[in-house]
This record gives C-alpha cells, structure tokens and sequence, in this order.
C-alpha cells in the first residue's frame, strides 16, 4: 500500500522503530499529512524536527504523540528545543509493520511459528494478512526489527 509512496528521514531500529521526519525553512508541508498519516501506521514512536518557519502549522498536522523538535538558529549553529515531547504509538497497524518484511523474511517468521506449511507459495500480500493475524503484535514488532537489522545491501530495493 504505502511502499513507494512516502520514505521516513531517518529510521533507528533498536528496542523500537523510531521515525525521524525532517522539514526545514526551505522544504514544504504538502507531503507531510500523508506522511504523518502513515508513518503514524508503523512506528513506534516519531519525531518531526522542523525549522522555525513551520513548527506552529506543524504541529497541527502531526498527531498529538509525536515530538516536535524546532531547529532555531542560535549564532553560527542551530539549536535543537524540544516543542513537544512525544509518547509511544497508540495505534501501530500490524498488517502495515509486517509489510515491512520481504517474503523471504515474513516466510521465516511463519516458520518459526510452524505456520509456514502451505503458505510458500502464496502472494505476500496473504503472508503479510497472516503474520498480523495469527501473531501477538509484540511478537510480530520484535521479529520485524530483528529482521530489519540483519538485512545488508537492501538500501534502494523494495
């Protein structure tokens, strides 16, 4: 669904999936209801660092758990002030975090469950359906993290 549509700033895979989206001065806020709107799908926890031009609209078009980081400049640097702190996703979708396994990946996962037998050849889509269904959504969160941080060379490919 969302795959080529919108790709996160910065993602940090460790104990959780965390987003960060940039916008400076420069950029514009047109992409970012739909990006806050899926992003708010997948990660755990998200954070909008915005230049001083936008950070009041900003803050109207993320949703309430996101932090908000103003980059204000402070001399020859910038300053990083927190606007608002930001909580844990209340809502994460698990059919949109397990499609962010590759087959092979989401295979292995059903296989670790003995759910595997008779999904093989089956579309990504139904092995994305079932992974969210049949697994507790902690369960389903670790395993995607895990298999995010063991890809290599996956940069660029979809």
């Amino acid at each position: 669904m969302w795959a080529n549509s919108v790709r996160i700033d910065i993602a940090v895979i460790n104990g959780e999936l965390s987003g960060f989206e940039l916008k400076s001065d420069s950029d514009t806020l047109q992409r970012l209801p739909m990006q806050a709107d899926i992003y708010s799908r997948v990660f755990d926890e998200m954070t909008l660092v915005v230049g001083s031009r936008y950070a009041e609209k900003a803050t109207s078009i993320v949703p309430n758990w996101w932090r908000i980081i103003q980059a204000v400049e402070a001399g020859n640097a910038i300053a990083l002030e927190v606007v608002r702190g930001g909580v844990r996703n209340p809502n994460p979708e698990p059919y949109l975090v397990a499609e962010l396994l590759w087959k092979d990946e989401a295979l292995a996962v059903l296989e670790e469950f003995a759910l595997a037998k008779g999904w093989r050849g089956k579309r990504i889509k139904e092995i994305h359906e079932r992974l969210a269904y049949e697994l507790p959504f902690s369960v389903l969160s670790d395993r995607v993290r895990e298999s995010l941080k063991a890809r290599e060379g996956w940069l660029g490919k979809h």
